[in-house]
């Protein structure tokens, strides 16, 4: 019956053409609009993953309190000992420390006095470790505008941006200014070996980067530091496995009389990503669902001419003692052939333009200026298994309520007026 109801769909256009060609645009858009949602949520994640978050963190419980302050004197004492505990209970995940701090950059003329001078946002990293993969997971190769990544002590790397507005050129020294971590000042000279633009209007306005020992010394923060990042070994964030985690974490080292206690949050748990991830999780579903119901609307009118054009067939296979039912089904079975030839031809346009945006992309940098969010600015769609199955449940199943709802009409034909309507 497949090959007969095949050859019918393929020789009598009029009845197919139309509708499969709703079918694989709205299939198109469907795929399209989910591979590029996933892409843009998943690069906000990740960045932010990367930059600020980890897939976990642990912070005593009063910089946790006050993480967006970034409060230095409320940071990590005995770090090493603290990760030397994290590897031993978690050994499959990766543990790095971070200091986070603001400051004022002033740049000196030949004679020694102030020629520029700006507020900076500081990050200290791990950058001169035989092993230290945070160059890679920052990006910054890839980012690098001029110079290099540094690779001795009081070398720093400033944003393009930044560094452009200072009138900093490469090898000039800066000085930083700041605050310890028991509030006295701080002052240190950085050599800038290199300038970063990262994409993101938060990092590039006005970030300095140095290593983790060279931030330590200047901030009396010796074998100290604000936050301990955790990264999941194949570095995909794993909510569930997160979870389980920080919830053991806690139960183990949780002290309400101590407010410098570690803790441990999960990505999910910081700033908005709550509801960026819940979003990127129920934005698919509802795309879908608006699609079903907008092709099944279309589909269904669709239907509804198709079955006024093919009303005497209809009736002839009334006459001649075909089941009602039979009819219904066969339309039934039409419908589901339609729709998976239209959601083969959607899926293949969506998955052709997915790619392409997968390798070259779509630059939002001119709309994202004023941007406070940590956004990538080039937004990319990314190609998954599922991309490639996801069109055809509008494709199917709005092709098949359509031809449904509009197949109705069968039952209603009354067999004692049928030979006075074919008579006509």
């Amino acid at each position: 019956m497949i090959s007969f109801l095949l050859k019918g769909i393929l020789r009598d256009r009029s009845r197919s053409v139309l509708p499969i060609v709703v079918i694989a645009i709205g299939v198109f858009l469907t795929v399209l609009l989910s591979t590029w949602m996933k892409g843009i949520f998943s690069d906000a994640i990740d960045m932010n993953a990367n930059f600020t978050t980890g897939h976990v963190k642990v912070m005593t419980k009063a910089y946790a309190e006050n993480a967006a302050q970034r409060p230095n004197d409320l940071a990590l004492i005995g770090v090493e000992e603290l990760i030397s505990t994290l590897e031993a209970d978690y050994p499959d995940m990766e543990w790095v420390q971070r200091i986070n701090f603001g400051g004022l950059i002033d740049v000196p003329d030949a004679n020694g006095e102030t020629k520029a001078q700006g507020p900076a946002f500081g990050q200290a990293v791990d950058l001169l470790s035989p092993n230290t993969k945070e160059p890679e997971r920052m990006n910054m190769e890839k980012s690098l505008q001029q110079g290099r990544i540094p690779n001795a002590p009081g070398e720093a790397l400033l944003s393009e941006d930044f560094a452009k507005k200072l009138h900093v050129n490469l090898n000039d020294e800066v000085l930083l200014f700041g605050s310890t971590m028991d509030g006295g000042m701080a002052f240190k000279n950085f050599k800038v070996v290199g300038t970063l633009s990262f994409g993101s209007t938060v990092l590039d306005r006005g970030a300095i980067i140095v290593d983790l020992a060279d931030a330590q010394q200047a901030l009396d923060m010796e074998d100290a530091a604000a936050e301990v990042l955790g990264y999941f070994g194949d570095n995909v964030y794993h909510d569930k496995k997160a979870l389980e985690m920080t919830a053991a974490f806690n139960a183990k080292h949780a002290d309400p009389e101590d407010e410098y206690a570690p803790t441990m949050q999960r990505l999910k748990e910081q700033g908005l990503l709550m509801s960026m991830i819940d979003m990127s999780e129920n934005m698919r579903s509802i795309l879908v669902s608006v699609f079903i119901l907008m092709m099944s609307i279309v589909l269904w009118n669709t239907g509804l001419l198709g079955g006024l054009r093919r009303y005497a067939e209809f009736g002839l296979r009334l006459a001649l003692g075909e089941e009602k039912k039979h009819i219904y089904k066969t339309m039934i079975y039409e419908a589901i052939l339609i729709g998976i030839i239209g959601s083969i031809v959607g899926t293949a346009l969506g998955i052709s333009v997915a790619f392409y945006l997968q390798e070259n992309g779509i630059d939002f940098s001119s709309l994202m200026k004023s941007s406070s969010m940590m956004m990538p600015q080039v937004y990319r769609s990314i190609v998954t298994p599922d991309a490639f199955v996801i069109g055809f449940i509008p494709g199917v199943f709005s092709m098949v309520l359509g031809t449904a709802l509009s197949g109705i009409g069968i039952y209603k034909r009354q067999t004692a007026q049928l030979f006075k309507e074919l008579e006509v």
